[in-house]
């Protein structure tokens, strides 16, 4: 009976043994019918399969380069191990089909990677190789033949890097605080890695050896404390403490560099005092006054004071748009400063604006100065006046020449400024929240509107005009009203994509130079445009209005957010940029402007001596063929008034207010009318002209699949053109916006590519095999040339790559 049953147990044995064989050989000749490639099956019998000599996703393995965590920025590597089904190492470099997608899961964000066969012993081993530069968890999907490899998808946290003190800020930044004697004031800092990632909460972020508020004094108590927003996110909360009252100036440093934005004044008040600034601001409709006197600008130099010890006084600060160098300020070496009689003065201040009073036998009033109350106007802070020996500050908006000021309650004046203009900006200096104030009160303003549909009927073969008629007798309120586009002898309804295409249309046509509305410095398609100063006389002055209500009304329509965002389709120059809020102009935005005129005669007069040159200040304006039309006096009497070294600074910039904007006077009131109809000018007057141009224009977007379509690729070997040109587009494919910016500065020497991409850049982008091997790329920007050595490995180009567009991205290129 043992037997017999034995020999029935063996009996099923087999058998279950015998239907798995079948099993898996169906398996696996299910699997040959599947994944393999069509085109290769007749190099294999099926003896191979039933061997199980055949590539099997299962049996492949993953193995990492890196140890878990890892931060952000770095080039990342693994290794798949590809075996056949029976364990065999299979040459990877036969076609197999492997793909790897790498996806930010939070973010959706796909990153681009490259492949390669590894020439080792076996040879069954593809190295893949990646950058990610978003902190957070990434989905890792390795497959062959749609099939998933191992245990895949596998799934990769990396981390933010290390604080960088230039990406790191304070929130709600002010240039200058208003602070109370003894009292504690709270600073939130948001530390930030090199690619703006909120860094984790650590310990380090938040010792107090990292962290320092440097004074001349030194009496800034600070207390440190670390609030966690989540895992990924801290905020470090800096508490100063301020025993004396008066002027100060300080910066905020980590590990001894300073904060991207950790520069600042600080006022701090007595009691008294912040009871006057209260007082003063909670009642702005009384005359608010103060007794100052008036030095005039130039008379004497702050640098040739005497100032006291016991004063902690803010550093002269570097010149900006519209000063001068220091080295041109100072008074000659040797000969002793003059110091005029200063001139009672009555400094008034509102809401709105800061104006300097004097009164003609002492009851008619005469205004000297105004100056808005915008972040525009800044004031530096000096010790004791010469004469009175009251505190002295010093008056700059970047439109009037400096103003110099002693006045007795100084630091109640300039708080009661200060606190007015903290109202006006909606409580924060930093762009974002100027944006969000801009926005906010965009809306507020046109809410009492009608936010009704108006139709307008245009034809797309005459765009302008068309546009023009539809909106002839639009009012404001019809500016600020929903338009619903109907493009003539077309069947569309209008959801938003006529509107779109409406604005696009409109603004490429009223910025194109072919129109002559507006023109470029220099002749080709990459220059920025300005006001035509030789515009056609058919060109009236009421089509700089039509274009500055279009860019009103895309600023009003971004405000509203959502699908009605518009951005303006130009690339303005920035002395234009710089007269829609009022600047004036410096000789320093000819660089940017017209750099032809800017090489050739502002940097001679610069670097050269002028006294031999037989320069006066006036130009000479000429036709197109050349023969002198006119001269014009940049003073009065500038004919007969040479140019020296001492004064050549002067009439570098009387030359940029003529060429860039006394030329085009009419052009710009015009085109300011249009657009302040629709946006105050108190409200542009927030922003600097860099942030007016990201306002307006956004910021450039570089598509990376334009780039790649439109680049040329001249020269190389076999080498250069498979490989090295494979791992240039994954290095750039994983760039952010700011290093394609710093690539296509580095390149053409301008971060933001003309209207219509790529396509439009000539000459065309250029990538050209240079003749050498491992060492940091080249470029010929006035050929918008880029000369790229032979590499040995993907992390190789991307570590040269990066550092020719950090360190060489500003400049002309090398030969």
């Amino acid at each position: 009976m043992f037997y017999v049953i034995g020999g029935i147990t063996v009996s099923i044995i087999a058998f279950v043994f015998t239907i798995k064989f079948l099993c898996e050989l169906a398996a696996r000749v299910v699997s040959f019918l599947q994944n393999e490639d069509p085109g290769r099956r007749g190099d294999r019998s099926i003896y191979d399969y039933v061997r199980g000599n055949y590539l099997d996703p299962r049996s492949c393995k993953v193995s990492w380069d890196w140890k878990e965590p890892q931060e952000v920025g770095q080039t990342m590597s693994f290794r798949v191990q590809l075996f056949y089904k029976n364990g065999q190492p299979f040459p990877a470099h036969r076609p197999v089909g492997l793909r790897v997608n790498i996806t930010h899961i939070e973010l959706a964000l796909d990153i681009p990677v490259t492949q390669e066969v590894l020439q080792e012993p076996e040879s069954n081993v593809v190295k893949v190789a990646f950058t990610v530069r978003k902190a957070g968890r990434y989905e890792v999907a390795v497959k062959l033949g749609g099939l998933n490899v191992a245990y895949s998808p596998y799934y990769k946290i990396f981390q933010p890097g290390t604080v960088v003190p230039s990406k790191t800020k304070i929130a709600y930044h002010f240039s200058t605080l208003v602070l109370i004697n003894g009292q504690q004031h709270t600073l939130q800092i948001e530390p930030r890695d090199e690619y703006g990632n909120p860094t984790s909460n650590s310990t380090s972020l938040t010792d107090e050896a990292n962290y320092s508020v440097h004074s001349e004094l030194g009496f800034i108590l600070v207390f440190l404390k670390s609030v966690s927003l989540n895992k990924q996110q801290c905020q470090v909360l800096l508490r100063l403490t301020l025993r004396r009252t008066g002027c100060f100036r300080a910066r905020i440093s980590y590990k001894d560099q300073p904060l991207s934005n950790g520069e600042f004044d600080i006022i701090v008040l007595s009691e008294n005092e912040k009871a006057c600034v209260e007082k003063n601001v909670s009642t702005p409709g009384i005359s608010i006054y103060f007794e100052a006197y008036l030095y005039s600008s130039g008379n004497y130099s702050s640098s040739s004071w005497q100032l006291p010890a016991s004063s902690l006084l803010a550093p002269q600060r570097r010149p900006s748009m519209g000063e001068e160098e220091d080295e041109h300020d100072s008074p000659v070496e040797g000969q002793p400063e003059k110091v005029k009689k200063p001139k009672k003065v009555y400094c008034y201040i509102s809401p709105k604006q800061l104006s300097v009073k004097e009164f003609y036998l002492k009851i008619i009033p005469w205004r000297l100065f105004t100056f808005r109350v915008c972040p525009g106007t800044k004031f530096t802070y000096y010790g004791p006046d010469p004469v009175h020996k009251y505190l002295t500050l010093v008056v700059d908006d970047g439109i009037q020449p400096p103003v110099e000021l002693s006045c007795k309650d100084r630091n109640i004046m300039a708080a009661t400024f200060i606190r007015f203009l903290h109202k006006n900006i909606g409580g924060s200096e930093t762009f974002q929240d100027k944006v969000n104030f801009f926005q906010r009160e965009l809306r507020h303003i046109h809410s009492k509107r009608p936010r009704t549909k108006t139709c307008l009927k245009i034809t797309r073969h005459s765009i302008l005009d068309s546009s023009l008629k539809a909106t002839r007798n639009f009012s404001v309120s019809d500016w600020s009203k929903n338009f619903e586009v109907v493009f003539q002898d077309e069947e569309a309804l209008d959801w938003g994509g006529p509107r779109r295409e409406w604005f696009e249309l409109i603004c490429k046509t009223l910025f194109d130079t072919s129109n002559q509305l507006f023109t470029r410095f220099s002749d080709n398609n990459q220059g920025l445009v300005h006001p035509n100063a030789d515009r056609p006389p058919h060109l009236r002055l009421k089509m700089y209005e039509f274009a500055g209500r279009v860019v009103g009304k895309c600023l009003y329509e971004s405000a509203l957010g959502g699908a009605y965002k518009q951005l303006v389709r130009a690339r303005f120059t920035r002395s234009f940029l710089a007269q829609i809020i009022g600047l004036r102009m410096n000789y320093k935005y000819f660089e940017t402007d017209d750099q032809e005129f800017y090489k050739t005669k502002v940097c001679f007069i610069l670097n050269n001596d002028v006294s031999e040159m037989d320069l006066v200040f006036a130009e000479e304006k000429y036709s197109k063929s050349g023969q002198l039309e006119k001269v014009v006096e940049l003073i009065s009497g500038g004919a007969q008034i040479a140019v020296t070294n001492e004064n050549k600074m002067h009439y570098l910039n009387l030359l940029a207010q003529y060429r860039l904007a006394s030329q085009v006077r009419d052009e710009v009131e015009h085109f300011l009318k249009g657009l302040n109809e629709l946006v105050p000018e108190n409200l542009l007057a927030i922003f600097d002209e860099n942030e007016l141009e990201l306002l307006m224009c956004g910021t450039g977007d570089i598509n990376v699949q334009d780039f790649k379509a439109h680049a040329v690729i001249v020269g190389g070997s076999w080498h250069f053109r498979e490989k090295v040109m494979k791992w240039f587009w994954a290095v750039v494919s994983s760039f952010t916006q700011e290093e394609l910016a710093r690539l296509l500065q580095f390149t053409t020497g301008s971060s933001q590519l003309p209207p219509g991409g790529f396509n439009t850049l000539c000459p065309s982008f250029q990538i050209i095999a240079a003749p050498t091997h491992s060492t940091l790329p080249t470029a010929h920007t006035c050929f918008n040339q880029l000369c790229l050595p032979t590499y040995d490995s993907y992390e190789e180009l991307h570590k040269m790559l990066k550092l020719a567009i950090s360190e060489g991205s500003e400049g002309f290129g090398m030969l």
